[in-house]
């Protein structure tokens, strides 16, 4: 059974915005993983932060003189979160320690536990945080990332791992290497993640837990979730009470669905994968939007960060080249949006700006001949009609540059409907025009994620 239900959930604000850190197994190291931790706190945390290791005094490391104590007990102050970077075995006198100076919150890095056959030691592990009313994160995890004050508690050099700009996703993932893939996609594509939290075998806070916090956490509008399965009796539950409560959207990506991935889950990291119908269920119990993948899992938390939630019908589609036009009607189709044709007035109206060999009924094709301002004038003339839009910037024609942007966010910020870009390619303009769009609107690559984005907006209502 998880300590959770015996703790106050106003303790998880300590693991994301605590005032003070200590990392218990600290090392000037940097290529160890309590070494890399220190380096990754004294990098951007806003916080005080505290190395604990007897083997070390004073250590010049990232540039400062860092004082080492040797217990916990020593340190100048209670720490509001202690790391424990160590051994399994040595992780346990660590905790009663932290238990014994008043600490109520511990992330629990160190593997070694359940996930490896070592029930034993989680039972010990969870029967000393029950007996202080401490508060763990894992263990078998690489804990937290805050992008809005700089907590980074992961061990993976930003060398390896990019960091993403804080955003108004939070990602919530019971795989540590999962939540460092997905975060490192996530900075390469500009996707804005405010807070990561991993939470390895799950021995006490779950996602139950932290989706109740986001809740009173301004700058978070969605809650994406990686999950394998639950744990302990009550979690689906648990679960299905806060989603309810939260009232923000959740996207939830279920691995383990096959006989075969739910041996493997198991394994992991402790969790009962369990019958997926029964996930399926209960996802649709709880009004949580489901994800195929983890592309598509970002794909729709940014699109429901960013838009109103709306059922969209119409819509619709303005490129530059005609096949993927009728790839993207395709899509938007197989996924019941229509692109229905505009009325005769509009296609008049169109005809007096666009190149003479342009198609105006929608899908409106632009053709290489085009330039910059056409897509500007086909989104104000057709956006009148439908309820959104999806645009297949293909700027490779010379008429055409990376000031495409600007023309559809001048026809964003004038009808404020969803529109989603469409971009396909690599040159040095196509990743301008991406930069100049990400901030405002979803900007995907192939049309069947344009239209899985649309589709999603209308999921809750």
């Amino acid at each position: 059974m998880s300590v959770g239900n015996h703790s106050s959930i106003e303790l998880i604000k300590s693991f994301l915005f605590p005032s003070s850190v200590a990392i218990v197994g600290a090392s000037p190291n940097p290529s160890s993983i309590g070494g890399q931790i220190l380096v990754q706190l004294l990098r951007g945390f806003k916080g005080r932060v505290y190395a604990v290791n007897p083997k070390y005094s004073v250590e010049k490391i990232y540039g400062k003189e860092i004082q080492f104590y040797k217990d916990i007990s020593s340190l100048p102050e209670v720490p509001e979160l202690v790391v424990i970077a160590t051994p399994a075995e040595v992780a346990l006198g660590i905790l009663e320690e932290a238990g014994r100076s008043g600490v109520k919150a511990v992330i629990v890095v160190s593997g070694g536990f359940a996930e490896v056959g070592r029930v034993d030691l989680e039972n010990e592990l969870i029967k000393i945080a029950r007996k202080y009313g401490v508060r763990i994160l894992g263990p078998n995890c690489i804990g937290v990332y805050n992008a809005f004050n700089g907590l980074d508690t992961m061990f993976l050099p930003i060398e390896k791992a990019a960091r993403p700009r804080p955003g108004p996703i939070a990602f919530l993932s019971q795989s540590g290497a999962v939540m460092t893939a997905v975060l490192d996609w996530a900075a390469g594509e500009e996707i804005g993640v405010g807070i990561a939290v991993n939470f390895g075998n799950r021995s006490d806070i779950t996602e139950a837990d932290l989706i109740q916090y986001l809740g009173g956490v301004e700058e978070i509008k969605v809650v994406a979730i990686y999950l394998e399965g639950f744990r302990w009796r009550g979690d689906a539950m648990r679960f299905i009470k806060a989603v309810k409560s939260l009232k923000k959207p959740v996207v939830v990506y279920k691995a383990g669905r096959s006989d075969d991935s739910k041996r493997a889950a198991v394994s992991h990291t402790a969790a009962m994968a369990g019958d997926y119908k029964m996930y399926r269920a209960l996802f649709k119990q709880a009004g949580v939007i489901e994800a195929e993948d983890l592309v598509e899992l970002f794909d729709i938390a940014k699109a429901l960060a960013l838009y109103k939630p709306t059922r969209i019908e119409k819509a619709l589609v303005v490129s530059s080249s005609g096949g993927m036009a009728v790839q993207i009607v395709d899509a938007l189709n197989a996924v019941g949006i229509s692109v229905p044709e505009l009325p005769q007035e509009a296609q008049l109206e169109l005809k007096k700006h666009l190149p003479p060999v342009a198609t105006t009924s929608n899908p409106i094709d632009l053709t290489g001949s085009g330039a910059d301002v056409h897509f500007g004038k086909a989104l104000e003339v057709g956006l009148k009609y439908v309820d959104a839009a999806v645009v297949a910037a293909l700027i490779h024609p010379p008429g055409y540059s990376e000031r495409v942007a600007d023309e559809i966010l001048v026809s964003y910020e004038k009808y404020g409907k969803p529109i989603v870009v469409v971009s396909f390619g690599a040159s040095q303009q196509t990743k301008i025009l991406e930069r100049r769009l990400k901030e405002r609107l979803v900007v995907v690559n192939t049309p069947a994620r344009a239209a899985k984005v649309l589709s999603s907006l209308g999921a809750l209502l």
